[in-house]
């Protein structure tokens, strides 16, 4: 899909106690707020594909604390409570109920505030969501790690190392490198150059999920009383079971499942998963 740019500026919003990055990208018409993964990530991998869910509405993408442009000192937490906090913060700023478009731990994170805050929740799109208990996510974990192991993979490493392209293109060496290293995320593993490349902050993902380990949200599920749609790959290393399960607890959910795509559904079925949210999102005239 080619992607025509959208308007765009950037600025800081005030989360709970920190200022965070952010990007505004559409034409002034409803907003939609946009939760990357990670976490520890920032929002530059959701792009350029989430742009284009941009005609007739704004999608407001943050960098979550800790991760790309939202730094903060080695004191400050940022346990899955502050993120909450952060978007509580931001959800002041924004016009009431929101939508919020949260992508793996962002969909998590998306959850996490919809229990918390039910009454400041509209609509909720999960894309590849985390799993909400630990179960899921030590199985995500192991299918991950086997399919980074697979032999295609492990050789295109070795070639990798004996080309001589760190030295000769730094810039290339690490895209390939990036590409890699995510490869296992997806359908077929070729497809991560399609991923705009980023870096995750090892501080801000440790404190998230420590901070849930043990927790098990399938209890809260039924409180959720958004309209929520969630997508998932078939492929994806995060167990297809996992986004059964919640719309099968949540009152206002339902599935679509992606046939052709792994975890980054949305970098492999571009089109589908434009068209898909297009439909169910708000958006102006």
């Amino acid at each position: 899909m080619d992607i025509a740019p959208a308007p765009e500026r950037e600025g800081r919003l005030a989360g709970a106690g920190v200022e965070l990055f952010a990007r505004w990208v559409g034409d002034g018409g409803p907003t939609v707020v946009a939760l990357h993964g990670g976490p520890g990530a920032s929002h530059d991998y959701l792009r350029p594909q989430f742009d284009a869910l941009a005609p007739g509405r704004t999608i407001l993408y943050y960098d979550q604390r800790g991760g790309g442009r939202s730094q903060v000192p080695p004191d400050v937490p940022l346990d899955w409570r502050e993120h909450v906090a952060d978007l509580a913060a931001i959800a002041g700023a924004v016009p009431a109920p929101l939508t919020l478009l949260g992508f793996s731990w962002g969909g998590l994170l998306a959850l996490l505030f919809a229990i918390e805050h039910p009454d400041l929740v509209a609509r909720l799109a999960l894309v590849a969501p985390a799993g909400t208990h630990a179960d899921v996510r030590a199985k995500f974990e192991r299918t991950l790690a086997e399919r980074q192991a697979r032999s295609e993979i492990a050789a295109a490493r070795a070639e990798l190392s004996r080309s001589g392209l760190r030295e000769k293109d730094p810039d290339a060496f690490w895209r390939r490198a990036f590409e890699l290293s995510v490869a296992g995320y997806f359908k077929e593993p070729g497809r991560a150059r399609n991923l705009t490349p980023f870096r995750v902050a090892a501080r801000a993902q440790r404190a998230v999920w420590e901070s849930l380990a043990g927790m098990d949200l399938r209890p809260r599920l039924p409180e959720v009383a958004a309209e929520t749609l969630v997508l998932h790959g078939r492929y994806d290393p995060v167990p297809l079971e996992s986004s059964e399960g919640l719309v099968a607890l949540m009152p206002h959910a339902r599935l679509v499942v992606f046939e052709d795509s792994g975890h980054a559904l949305y970098a492999e079925e571009t089109n589908r998963f434009v068209d898909t949210l297009d439909a169910f999102l708000p958006r102006g005239r």
